[in-house]
């Protein structure tokens, strides 16, 4: 894949001690029923600079699928088109504003993924019409650059419109199966389907690229979360086989998922390939090289999914239940991030090292000088001394109140343990919720993390109507939004005071300077 890559200029920094904040973009407010690249998220930097943020994290922003996870692209590569802002696409006369006046969803504070897609599928079929009149000039520049990855997306996301979203391996088998005379004859097929799924990566691409230069220009780094898996559907595991655990036919011959624990006594079935890591090994990680390469290309730093999988990864046999059957296997360890380092050199990353973690997972975060995750919330288990209360902390690592996983920290003084909510509010020198939860965000600020990074839920006081995803749930995830009134309530006071009195403004500027 032809890629010019382009490392964070301060990747190796140590020391620096900067605050963020977690956000994910489908949550901020738009018109069209889901946050977009529109005036919310150049107002959200504005607001990051007043603060004295440094950071703005996202979650993965490919184009998903069935369940709506971000966490399950079609695509390593590719583009969300539902972050494309309606309001800049009239704006460049590709449509009118008549036509965003439709059904977005009842409720405001949450995504209605239904009609969204449905909108903007009627939306997008008009802009096609239009773009395609007054084709811009560069635009099949962009489609050349991005050949490598884009053609077989566009083709991909064609056939699986032409066959009613129906995942690749429910397709008639010769396009299943890649043969020549299927993909000539599939190619001709859905033209006019392919060229109108690279117009979409393109408008994606042209708004990401000026709010990404916003940010640059005004101080705030970007951080991308990179899904350590690709989806069973996605059109890597259709176009690679070979490069994951499958048999001849291109069959997956094993899933990922986690073991049983406490949480979960059957375990997590994720269902996602595993990777064929002997095989990728033999031509240097060149897919993985691509994929870390272009990632950079987007965000200034990256936080890896599930990083214990490099160290070792669970296995489950194809077709079981549950995954109680499964073992644990090698991964490549240092091998693979030291040919990443040789071609890309060395990475900013924030490794996330939560789970079920041993002394190779430690080691192997520490060997390649990765920041590992704290999370606070799982701090104050009132049984045992914990690595995630922040006077335990190491320097390089990255302290977060919680993940898109958790509770907010309101909703987790409602349901944790009750013995686990004392702690924390003697911990934390806290009486009421509010208390423990401002007094979790001081002391993440305050703990000798570099990095140090807020959910935006917790900065606007929310309880679990802010939760972003539950885990092993099916319905209900990814769908919170942030109204305008929320997000103009002044939370950004507040986080400039914390982070000038604990030397984390993005200036460098504490209140013993200013004073």
């Amino acid at each position: 894949m032809r890629l010019t890559v382009r490392i964070a200029g301060d990747t190796d920094r140590r020391h620096v001690r900067a605050c963020g904040v977690l956000m994910p973009l489908f949550s901020l407010p738009s018109r069209g029923g889901i946050g977009t690249f529109g005036s919310w998220a150049y107002r959200l930097i504005d607001m990051l600079c007043e603060s004295g943020q440094r950071y703005w994290q996202m979650l993965p922003i490919g184009p998903t699928g069935y369940g709506d996870s971000p966490y399950q692209c079609f695509s390593a590569f590719a583009g969300n088109p539902l972050f494309i802002d309606l309001d800049m696409l009239c704006e460049s006369g590709l449509i009118g504003v008549d036509e965003l006046n439709r059904d977005w969803g009842a409720d405001g504070t949450r995504v209605d993924y239904g009609k969204v897609y449905s909108g903007r599928r009627q939306i997008f079929a008009r802009v096609y019409e239009r773009f395609f009149a007054e084709t811009p000039p560069d635009f099949y520049n962009y489609c050349d650059l991005h050949r490598q990855w884009l053609d077989n997306y566009a083709l991909f996301m064609a056939i699986k419109d032409s066959e009613g979203g129906r995942p690749f391996t429910d397709w008639p088998e010769g396009i299943r199966r890649r043969t020549p005379a299927a993909l000539n004859e599939w190619t001709d097929r859905c033209a006019d389907g392919i060229k109108y799924h690279k117009m979409l990566q393109y408008l994606f691409s042209k708004q990401w690229v000026a709010l990404h230069d916003y940010a640059k220009r005004h101080g705030v780094e970007l951080i991308g979360d990179i899904p350590i898996y690709v989806s069973p559907d996605s059109v890597e595991l259709w176009t690679s086989p070979h490069l994951f655990a499958t048999d001849k036919s291109g069959n997956m011959t094993a899933v990922a998922g986690c073991p049983p624990d406490g949480f979960s006594p059957h375990g997590q079935l994720w269902g996602n390939p595993l990777y064929n890591w002997h095989g990728m090994r033999k031509n240097g990680y060149a897919w993985w090289i691509a994929r870390l390469g272009y990632s950079l290309q987007l965000f200034d730093r990256l936080r890896i999914d599930h990083f214990r999988g490099f160290e070792g990864y669970y296995c489950i046999p194809r077709g079981a239940n549950d995954a109680v059957v499964g073992t644990w296997r090698k991964g490549p360890g240092y091998d693979f991030w030291s040919e990443v380092e040789r071609k890309l050199g060395r990475l900013p990353i924030i490794a996330e090292d939560l789970g079920f973690i041993t002394p190779g997972v430690t080691k192997l975060v520490e060997r390649c000088g990765f920041e590992s995750m704290k999370v606070m919330q799982l701090a104050f288990d009132s049984r045992e001394e914990s690595q995630y209360l922040p006077h335990n902390y190491a320097r390089r690592c990255a302290v977060y109140t919680g993940t898109h996983d958790n509770s907010t920290v309101l909703g987790w003084t409602k349901e944790a343990d009750a013995k686990d909510v004392a702690f924390a509010r003697r911990y934390l020198g806290a009486e009421t919720d509010d208390e423990v939860r401002l007094g979790m965000m001081r002391a993440a600020i305050a703990s000798t993390a570099e990095t140090c990074i807020l959910t935006m839920p917790d900065l606007l006081a929310l309880g679990n109507e802010g939760r972003i995803n539950t885990p092993s749930t099916v319905s209900g995830n990814w769908q919170w939004r942030a109204s305008e009134g929320q997000m103009d309530s002044g939370w950004q006071v507040w986080l400039n005071e914390q982070c000038r009195l604990f030397g984390r403004t993005a200036k460098g500027e504490t209140d013993n300077e200013r004073n």
